[in-house]
């Protein structure tokens, strides 16, 4: 199979992840556009699900800079819509619990998650009551978590519990691989803090995708690029999924079928379909 059209008669409606499978940070993969392009005038449902720890509005005008258009799609959820929301409503249980002075760990452009928030930013860790962890930041870098350690330690010794608004460990961006969200939010885990992970691959975050998408969940497919993520997250959604190997997994472009089916059943997982990029 060499792109969604061999299978898209057996789906009406697509969730679709942008990172790794719609653009690389930089901009769109080959034949993307013109593959959702396709799956509109077949008159397929789309959402666009992201792990973006940003407002959803926020991600609909960086793809229109990528020319991906509103018209090609049906809505957008995002990890930190779903976060933010989280923290306005304070119904859930464990977002009850936190207090108003968060400590804010990621770049400028992830500060949109505290719009229509009553939070107080504050950047000692002494003063927190508890951490929004939307990633790393250009200033300390992204290659690595060991600029963080300081103040993470620092977090852990106060116990702080952690909000963290993007669950994925690594990206590519122009080729680049850098840590995400992910990759601090588990070392603060694995050394005994509390975390709250929301975004793919987690159930909640799929609970607003399918009141857009109003299609029955066997008539649904997610497509994505990260096994831990997207594929994850459709097994958990219970949903079939189609796993792109150009994005975070681009290694395994030229592995071969066998492997690739390998080290999907060594994750406990069987995507439906497995494809080099999102093309029709």
């Amino acid at each position: 199979m060499t792109g969604i059209s061999s299978v898209a008669d057996r789906y009406d409606g697509y969730v679709v992840d942008l990172w790794g499978t719609v653009h690389d940070g930089v901009q769109t993969y080959p034949g993307v556009i013109a593959c959702l392009e396709a799956l509109r005038a077949a008159g397929k449902r789309i959402v666009l699900l992201s792990n973006a720890p940003r407002p959803a509005d926020v991600v609909h005008q960086q793809l229109q800079k990528f020319g991906v258009h509103a018209s090609l799609y049906d809505g957008i959820v995002t990890s930190g819509e779903v976060a933010r929301s989280l923290l306005r409503e304070r119904t859930d249980p464990w977002c009850a619990r936190l207090g108003r002075k968060v400590l804010h760990l990621g770049g400028l452009h992830d500060l949109g998650l505290y719009d229509g928030l009553n939070l107080e930013q504050v950047s000692d860790v002494e003063e927190a009551d508890f951490i929004l962890n939307a990633g790393p930041d250009i200033e300390r870098g992204v290659e690595a978590i060991d600029p963080y350690l300081p103040e993470l330690r620092a977090a852990l010794t106060r116990g702080l519990p952690m909000l963290c608004a993007n669950p994925d460990m690594t990206v590519i961006k122009g080729g680049q691989r850098m840590i995400c969200a992910g990759a601090l939010a588990l070392f603060y885990e694995q050394e005994g803090g509390n975390v709250r992970w929301v975004g793919k691959p987690y159930a909640e975050v799929y609970d607003p995708v399918f009141e857009l998408l109003n299609v029955p969940k066997e008539r649904i497919l997610a497509v994505g690029d990260a096994l831990a993520t997207d594929i994850r997250g459709a097994t958990v959604a219970g949903i079939n999924g189609a796993w792109i190997l150009g994005g975070i997994h681009q290694e395994l472009l030229d592995a071969g079928d066998e492997r690739v089916a390998e080290i999907a059943r060594a994750a406990g997982l069987a995507p439906a379909i497995t494809l080099k990029r999102f093309t029709w």
